[in-house]
């Protein structure tokens, strides 16, 4: 029997017969030769059949086969400079394992409502599949970085009884009676294993229930969050330049393939080099108002605002210090300053906006309550964090980067929609 191979292998066995499954996810004919586009979950190869060279009732099932029709095909292996990929499938049997029903997804325009309803089907596209990858590939680069760094992972709750900035913007749920609330972040809990650990981060699943209809925001997206003890705000910024255009310049060089089939323009990519340009808060907001925008100084960046600062580098932006009424009730004061925050935001060129947003921890407990209450927060449910300053209480500082965001930066997307396999946004949970 013929060696059972993968499209992303074919090259090792030009020359040599093979067997490959798949699907057909292309086809045309000239009468006597039909051209087969098989994928098989690795790549797409041309299989050429030739009438005169296969069975009749092969060549008839070929030709009555559909798109997505489930295949076993067996051939010999030609390089082909003009294939794409370099090669080519010279059939000599075909065999239909599973007649598909007509594809809903034609080679005609769909809107996106559409696309979005039949995403389970979507996925296999040239354009989805690639996507896919590159996120794969960012997943790995960051695990990568974490893992050789000295850092820890460690998983943290989805479940839990409070909410890090507030409980506006997080689904509740009912847990045996009493309300708990989807995480929106690992953070919290973080700062209780860089305790135990030095140097730790988690990477799951968060939920944010913001009625946003952005092409920026998902409900449910993906989030990396390191954190690290006796680490203030300087040595935070650094690894998180450090991390960033590590995991950026990997992805560039090997995703470069996939990055080309979504024509992606690398070069604003390969700019991503140390080191990043640093703006205190107080100068974005004059570049922002001598740029001509609304922006007040006392307000958060909106993405407008983040486009327009952005635009002004070619590599990403440090936004530190921020002012602390802005900010969450765990964001240590500048001593320096005491108005400001020490936190940064970490922004992404080409409009991308926030991809990192993080900051150093307040460790002194005394004012840890204080700003508990005045944010409005339950008490009860922070005793276990408060207690991470009566014990052992030293600077701590870290961020996190959403995946979703990232994806659409690397692979220059429109909307985050397409980041994920199966989005979660404002009145869209199916599929």
């Amino acid at each position: 029997m013929p060696e059972r191979a993968t499209i992303e292998t074919i090259g090792r066995y030009a020359g040599s017969e093979v067997t490959l499954k798949g699907w057909i996810y292309n086809k045309r004919s000239s009468g006597k030769i039909q051209f087969l586009q098989l994928r098989d979950g690795t790549g797409i190869l041309q299989c050429v059949m030739v009438k005169a060279q296969v069975p009749e009732e092969m060549f008839e099932a070929a030709k009555a086969a559909t798109q997505e029709t489930s295949c076993e095909v067996r051939g010999t292996v030609r390089e082909d400079e003009r294939a794409h990929g370099g090669y080519e499938l010279d059939v000599t049997a075909y065999r239909t394992i599973v007649q598909a029903e007509p594809f809903p997804i034609t080679k005609k325009e769909h809107g996106n409502a559409f696309l979005m309803d039949n995403r389970h089907l979507w996925l296999r596209s040239r354009r989805q599949v690639a996507i896919a990858r590159v996120r794969a590939l960012i997943i790995r680069s960051i695990r990568d970085y974490f893992d050789t760094h000295g850092f820890t992972l460690v998983d943290t709750p989805i479940l839990t009884p409070a909410a890090c900035e507030g409980t506006t913007t997080l689904f509740q749920t009912d847990y045996f009676g009493e309300p708990a609330y989807l995480s929106q972040s690992g953070q919290l809990y973080n700062e209780a294993t860089c305790r135990a650990l030095g140097k730790t981060y988690c990477f799951g699943p968060t939920f944010r229930a913001e009625k946003s209809k952005t092409r920026r925001h998902l409900t449910e997206f993906w989030m990396v969050e390191p954190e690290m003890a006796f680490c203030e705000l300087d040595e935070n910024m650094d690894v998180a330049e450090d991390f960033l255009v590590y995991v950026v310049q990997r992805v560039v060089t090997e995703g470069e393939a996939w990055l080309l089939e979504l024509e992606r323009d690398l070069e604003p990519l390969k700019a991503v080099q140390k080191p990043f340009v640093r703006l205190h808060y107080d100068e974005a907001v004059r570049l922002l108002q001598e740029a001509g925008t609304t922006m007040q100084h006392g307000s958060d960046l909106g993405a407008e605002d983040e486009t327009v600062l952005t635009r002004m580098y070619d590599r990403p932006v440090m936004v530190h210090r921020y002012p602390a009424e802005v900010k969450a009730f765990y964001m240590k004061r500048d001593p320096a300053e005491p108005r400001s925050a020490l936190c940064v935001d970490v922004l992404a060129p080409e409009g991308y906006g926030e991809v990192i947003g993080g900051g150093q921890r307040e460790d002194d407990i005394n004012v840890l309550v204080a700003s508990i209450q005045k944010h409005g927060l339950p008490r009860e449910a922070f005793e276990w964090y408060l207690d991470l300053r009566r014990y052992g209480s030293c600077p701590t500082a870290g961020f996190g980067l959403g995946i979703e965001r990232t994806v659409s930066w690397l692979c220059g997307l429109h909307h985050v929609r397409e980041t994920i396999a199966f989005p979660r946004m404002l009145e869209k949970i199916v599929p």
